[in-house]
């Protein structure tokens, strides 16, 4: 019985584990959000670089775009120290972050949650209780 608890509670731990690696669109001064097509995806590192960033520079020929991966610390630094300069006019600069796959694209449609992204809490909680009957018993 306790290798079937030891199996369960593994099993959910391997599971929790995936959201780890995060992909992002990536490239440099592209004009037209060019950049947001498959081609362009990549997968960030592991471990270190947990957002998208995403920057709009207006220039005299245009918008342009740069995406890349980048760590939660950097980007929210670098966003808050471009603030001042992010007016949509000629010359400035917006810097955007956000921690979800390809979220430095296109925006979409929010998709509902699925039941096993939302219910993962609930998951570890009720395996661990489980698992701390069994050993009570």
């Amino acid at each position: 019985m306790r290798l079937l608890g030891f199996a369960t509670l593994f099993g959910v731990l391997l599971n929790a584990g995936d959201a780890l690696q995060i992909q992002c669109y990536q490239c440099e001064e592209m004009k037209h959000n060019d950049c947001s097509t498959p081609e362009y995806i990549v997968n960030c590192t592991v471990n270190v670089q947990d957002m998208c960033q995403k920057e709009v520079l207006v220039k005299p020929d245009g918008i342009h775009y740069r995406k890349s991966c980048a760590s939660s610390g950097a980007c929210l630094i670098a966003s808050s120290g471009y603030q001042q300069f992010c007016s949509g006019r000629l010359n400035s600069v917006c810097i955007s972050c956000c921690n979800t796959p390809l979220c430095n694209g296109p925006r979409r449609k929010r998709p509902a949650p699925s039941a096993a992204t939302s219910n993962r809490p609930l998951l570890l909680f009720l395996t661990f209780f489980l698992l701390m009957l069994l050993y009570m018993t």
